[in-house]
């Protein structure tokens, strides 16, 4: 697929990093006004990114069983929403087991595939919803590479599968300076990559995920500027 990634850290027990990052954003629910803008995700407030996050967990604990989700059960409080989604999808996966088949994003497939897919949706909100509110998002730095890591595997492969943007016209290296890991994006360039970005695995996947810009202090980047910024401006991700 033409990326190049590296990754000497242990493989993650993604069901467990899952608990901890929902655990961590319903604490976070009380702790942000609900109006609070979420500049990351046009139009939204704090409430919009609950009520999405509960969603997509229902969502996605069908998907794992393969079936039809049910409407949420109206009338619950932001933390109850949440909270009910959450439990509902940890208890699926783990019922299931990691053999079960399921649906998933690229055809049927373990179900064990929204361990993942669930664990980097939360990081992601779980940043977004703490730095809506001024607070810091405590996640692990093998986690947000492991975020990187299924962009380029996986969320930005199926965007070109799905003909959603094209192939990359040239290479893009990511190099996480807090875990040793490096990646390519995928292109159909098979030469040697052009532009080589240097930042801990956070930045570079929010910067993947349109959090963050090339600006941003902790980021180096050697080679053609250009071509970072406009991989940077296709939908890499759903």
């Amino acid at each position: 697929m033409g990326n190049d990634r590296r990754m000497a850290t242990r493989p993650l027990d993604h069901l467990d990093e899952l608990i901890d990052a929902q655990d961590a954003f319903l604490a976070s629910i009380g702790e942000v006004d609900p109006a609070t803008p979420v500049p990351w995700c046009e139009g939204w407030r704090v409430r919009d990114l609950v009520v999405h996050l509960a969603d997509v967990h229902h969502w996605a604990a069908a998907q794992a069983r393969s079936v039809h989700e049910a409407p949420v059960a109206p009338g619950l409080s932001l933390e109850d929403r949440y909270r009910a989604c959450a439990v509902e999808l940890r208890r699926t996966l783990v019922e299931l087991g990691p053999d079960a088949v399921g649906s998933t994003l690229l055809g049927p497939g373990p179900a064990s595939f929204w361990r993942r897919r669930q664990l980097h949706e939360t990081v992601v909100h779980l940043w977004d919803l703490r730095t809506a509110g001024g607070l810091e998002a405590d996640v692990r730095p093998e986690v947000w590479a492991d975020t990187v890591d299924e962009v380029v595997t996986v969320m930005q492969p199926r965007q070109v599968r799905l003909g959603r943007m094209s192939r990359l016209p040239a290479p893009v290296e990511l190099v996480a300076t807090d875990v040793e890991a490096t990646w390519r994006l995928d292109t159909a360039d098979r030469g040697p990559a052009v532009v080589r970005v240097r930042a801990p695995g956070s930045v570079l996947a929010l910067m993947l995920w349109g959090r963050r810009s090339p600006d941003d202090a902790r980021v180096r980047v050697s080679g053609d500027d250009g071509v970072l910024r406009a991989a940077l401006a296709e939908p890499l991700t759903p």
